[in-house]
């Protein structure tokens, strides 16, 4: 990843009306290790680059944080409520998502365990494709990023498996659903290597 890269990334994410209200209100969010995180970040970037409107096909904005201290299901309920509050004003879901407890659930959503995330980049690490394994947040008077694959695929428009953690189905779940919305999107088939 180049620093004309992440340039690139933030002029385009900074200008969004989704994306831009939340990293500039990011003290609201005020939830240890946040990111936003994943597809509201790559449909923002698939949208610029098709010439959509900026919220086109976003149906959510995704913040993970990261709280090993406590992992009840009604913590990370209260807290997506408050930040669901904060930017009531915005008109997309906003998920938010303690990864300190996704391995408590997991299984019974996907059929199989993972191990405990130790933090939330180690999460964004196993998201689902690499162009969407990607967080931002304020810091530094600039926006930091974590973008374990780099920024290549998601600023060249393409889709390929993290194969890390999810199965084949998932994968071509969100392959079918953005290629309909994204069509110049490239899709890198699940049984290439790579």
């Amino acid at each position: 990843m180049n620093d004309e890269q992440f340039r690139h990334l933030q002029g385009i994410v900074l200008k969004s009306p989704l994306l831009s209200p939340v990293l500039h209100n990011w003290d609201k969010v005020a939830l240890p290790g946040a990111w936003l995180v994943a597809g509201a970040i790559a449909q923002t970037v698939w949208n610029h680059a098709s010439g959509f409107p900026p919220a086109h096909g976003i149906n959510d904005i995704d913040i993970v944080y990261f709280d090993a201290n406590n992992l009840s299901e009604d913590a990370e309920a209260e807290h997506a409520a408050r930040v669901r509050r904060a930017f009531s004003d915005l008109p997309v879901w906003i998920d938010v998502k303690n990864e300190a407890r996704v391995h408590l659930w997991y299984e019974g959503k996907f059929g199989y365990p993972i191990m405990p995330y130790t933090s939330t980049t180690d999460a964004i690490a196993t998201f689902p494709t690499t162009a969407t394994a990607v967080g931002l947040r304020p810091g530094n008077g600039s926006l930091e990023l974590c973008a374990p694959f780099g920024l290549s695929d998601l600023l060249g428009g393409i889709v390929r498996p993290n194969k890390r953690q999810i199965r084949r189905e998932i994968y071509e779940q969100k392959v079918t659903r953005w290629i309909k919305v994204w069509p110049k999107l490239s899709m890198v088939d699940w049984t290439v290597d790579g």
